[in-house]
Parts: C-alpha cells; structure tokens; sequence
C-alpha cells in the first residue's frame, strides 16, 4: 500500500481511507504500508532524498517514490493512493512486474486551483497521474460520479478496467456523543451549522461564509478550518470571517483554526443542526459518512459522488451547484440551512436515517471485501 498518509500525519480523506482500509485489509491478507514523512513502527516511512531538499515539492515527492519502488521488491501487487504515490506504483509495477492497482480519490484535471499552489509542479502532478491511470491495471473509484470522471479525464482508459469501490465509515467509532463539554469550551451556542475541512477552493469554504449572511437570526457557523492551500487563501478566508462577525455580530461564528481531535468532533457532529459541505468538487467526501453516522442531518453541494451518500430529502439536503452561478448557490445553500432551522424535529429525523445508511452502506469490511476482489482481477490479468 503507497500513500503519502499515515498515521499520525493524516489529513484529508484519502488518509482516513487508507487508514481504515488496511486495518480491515489486514484481518484477511498481508498488507506492507509505505508512506511519507518520518520512522513509524506500523509502515516503512520514506522521506525526500538529501539531494532534493530544496527542489520544488513536485519533485521532491517523486524523489520518495523512487525510494518506494525500490523498498517495494518482493511484493506481489502494488496499490497507490493520489497522485503522490501513483508513479511509484508505476514504475514499481514496470520494474517488479507486479499488477498496480491505484484508487482514485480525486483528479488534477478537475483541481485547476491547485497551479496556485504548486505552480509548475501542478503540471508535473497532472503528467504523472496521467501517466499512472492510462497505464494502471485496474482502477478503483471512490463513486459513480468519480469513475464517469476518470473516463472522460482520460478517455483513453479502458472503462472495464476501472471498478466502484465507495469510501466508508467506522460506525463503532463515529457513534453520537452527547456530552457538550466541547461547546461549552469553545463558547458555541445552539443551533449550529459545522463545517470540517481544509481551506481550499475545493471545498467551497468562502461559499458557505457568504451563504452564512443569510442564516436565519440565531444560527451560528462552526468552521473547524486550517491549512490553508496558499496564504492567499487562507487571508481571503480570514477577511471574509472578519466581515460576516461585523455585520452578524462577533458570536456569528466561531473558527476553530487548530485541529481537532475525534472525540471533540465527534461532540461538534453529534450537537450540529447540520453539517455542511459545500464543496465545488467532491469525489465523495467522507466527512458526510461521519457527520451521519453521528446523527447528524447534511446539507450539501450535489456534486461528484455527494448524491451517492445523502440523500437528498431523506438524510439531508443537496443544492445544486453551477460555477457560473455562485451567488445563486450561497442563496439556496442558506435557504436549506433556514429550511432544517425552521423545522428542528424533520433534522434530527435526517439525522437518525443517516446514520442507519452509514451503518448499512458504507462498512468498512464490504468494502475490504470488494477491493480484494479488484486485486484478485488485476492479478488474473
């Protein structure tokens, strides 16, 4: 298993997959882990070679993969995650002539904003993961709407190569907490709207601050937000907080901008009026899985692999999003938060059918089950 993720340096959904996932994988096969970043005793950890320490971070992650491929000798299938692993299932595929199997949580073509961020290093990351998917023996797909994706990404993908395998959600774990020790520390009142996630365009964070301007009088905006992609974005964000707490007043909202850990969040679920994901692209946003499986009702953007996980009118609300539309979006996304503010009981009613098609849906041992399958196709193959 290739993933630059790994435990304790976990910080988007991908990392939170790979980290379920091989917990259950382990029950049935042998599973070695490499990652990024410093020793662990659970996975052979890799770190940037000497001599590129001052290269572009491009770079510097293929420098790790190449030490990957050369860890990895001795394996009989290689299986990366993200594009920062991807060549290094690539070439250690070519070089150890393994199957490699890559599963596909997100796709540069799909994330312009990110040349923000990495400047020429986007179009190293776009080359390698091209590279990696036309040339994968089988791809794994995290929602329909991802797979559809993938082919029209790269059409030049074999579409029987590529298989469904949703994301999912310890329901043992993510259980609602009742406790409120967590609000009455960080000085939340009820109701409350929450959000979780990294400040990024991707996520549409200054779409759901602007919708906030229009949140009925009385319900607050919880955003449990940091690592900001550039420091534009995270001043751009900052501005916009500042000004809905001067028109709104400075209890409008509360920014908690370290992270958090599970078992405060899991309170900040469990006591939400809802939980919103207003993102502009989505492959399937596990975060929903968890906000549910806490009994917590979703109000989110109908992109990507969204509407595979809440449904719409049953276990939350979806809004449609057009990019040339985004105040159309703010508005009706605000709309559907005053809707569930307004009716309490039919949120909470959300929330409980939630949380049993989390439990039902979205286990971790079906899906550990389902990507065995995908390893033992890639290897007949």
């Amino acid at each position: 298993m290739l993933t630059k993720e790994w435990p304790p340096d976990t910080y988007g959904g991908a990392g939170v997959h790979v980290e379920h996932l091989v917990a259950e994988l382990r029950k049935r096969i042998d599973v070695d882990v490499h990652c990024f970043g410093e020793r662990r005793t659970d996975a052979d950890a890799h770190q940037v070679p000497p001599s590129l320490r001052r290269a572009n971070a491009a770079i510097q992650t293929l420098g790790v993969d190449l030490e990957m491929v050369e860890a990895t000798d001795g394996v009989d299938l290689l299986h990366s995650h993200t594009w920062y692993t991807n060549l290094g299932g690539h070439i250690g595929g070519l070089l150890h002539g393994v199957p490699h199997v890559l599963t596909a949580h997100s796709l540069e073509p799909l994330r312009p904003w990110k040349e923000e961020q990495l400047g020429g290093g986007y179009r190293v990351s776009s080359w390698v993961e091209r590279t990696a998917y036309e040339a994968a023996d089988r791809i794994i797909a995290v929602s329909h709407g991802m797979r559809a994706d993938v082919l029209h990404a790269y059409p030049e993908v074999d579409p029987d190569r590529v298989d469904v395998v949703h994301n999912g959600i310890d329901t043992t774990v993510y259980v609602p907490d009742y406790d409120e020790t967590v609000l009455v520390q960080l000085g939340i009142s009820r109701p409350y709207v929450l959000f979780v996630g990294r400040i990024t365009r991707q996520k549409g964070i200054l779409h759901l601050i602007q919708a906030a301007r229009r949140f009925d009088e009385g319900v607050q905006l919880v955003l449990c937000a940091s690592s900001p992609d550039t420091p534009e974005m995270g001043v751009e964000t900052a501005t916009a907080v500042n000004q809905l707490r001067q028109e709104r007043g400075e209890d409008s909202v509360v920014w908690i901008q370290e992270q958090v850990d599970r078992t405060r969040l899991i309170q900040l679920f469990t006591h939400a009026l809802a939980f919103a994901c207003p993102s502009i692209y989505e492959p399937l946003g596990i975060v929903n899985l968890e906000a549910m499986a806490c009994e917590t009702a979703v109000v989110a953007s109908a992109v990507g692999g969204i509407p595979e996980v809440v449904v719409d009118g049953e276990t939350g609300l979806l809004v449609p999003y057009d990019v040339d539309e985004p105040r159309a979006f703010e508005h009706a996304f605000a709309d559907a938060i005053n809707t569930l503010a307004a009716d309490e009981p039919r949120a909470r009613a959300m929330g409980a059918a939630g949380r049993a098609r989390a439990v039902s849906n979205f286990s971790w041992d079906t899906i550990a089950d389902q990507t065995i399958a995908v390893y033992d196709a890639a290897i007949r193959t």
